[in-house]
């Protein structure tokens, strides 16, 4: 008997039928599901800080609590569940410009400056410890 080559041995197939098996389809409310949650939890993080927000708050010398912070977010909440995309935001030391679905502070202000200043281009309001 030859030995056999294992490196030029190519077994053929055996003939007939041979049924796969194909994998369930993943269902839409599987990706429904998801995306409710994915958006669930982008709505659940903390308020976000422009490049230009942040330099605003340095320079400007705006300080707001956690307590505000907290504040702030669970009202842009609100206001995005009324309708409110881009809203005025008024604290008892600063005023923000924010964007309520991307969850962002857009700009910042001290008190004095809002005073003499017009807002445009916003659809809300919110007052925090007035």
């Amino acid at each position: 008997m030859a030995k056999i080559d294992h490196y030029s041995y190519y077994p053929f197939p055996l003939p007939g039928n041979l049924e796969t098996q194909q994998k369930p389809k993943e269902t839409t409310t599987t990706a429904h599901s998801f995306q409710k949650t994915f958006s669930d939890q982008l709505n659940d993080q903390p308020v976000k800080l422009t490049k230009h927000a942040r330099e605003r708050f340095a320079t400007r010398n705006i300080h707001l609590t956690a307590s505000e912070w907290n504040q702030i977010h669970d009202k842009m909440r609100e206001a995005e569940k009324m309708g409110v995309n881009d809203s005025l935001v008024l604290t008892k030391d600063a005023a923000l410009v924010v964007n309520t679905p991307k969850n962002t502070v857009i700009t910042a202000m001290n008190l004095q400056e809002a005073k003499s200043h017009i807002f445009t281009n916003i659809n809300g309001t919110i007052l925090i410890n007035h």
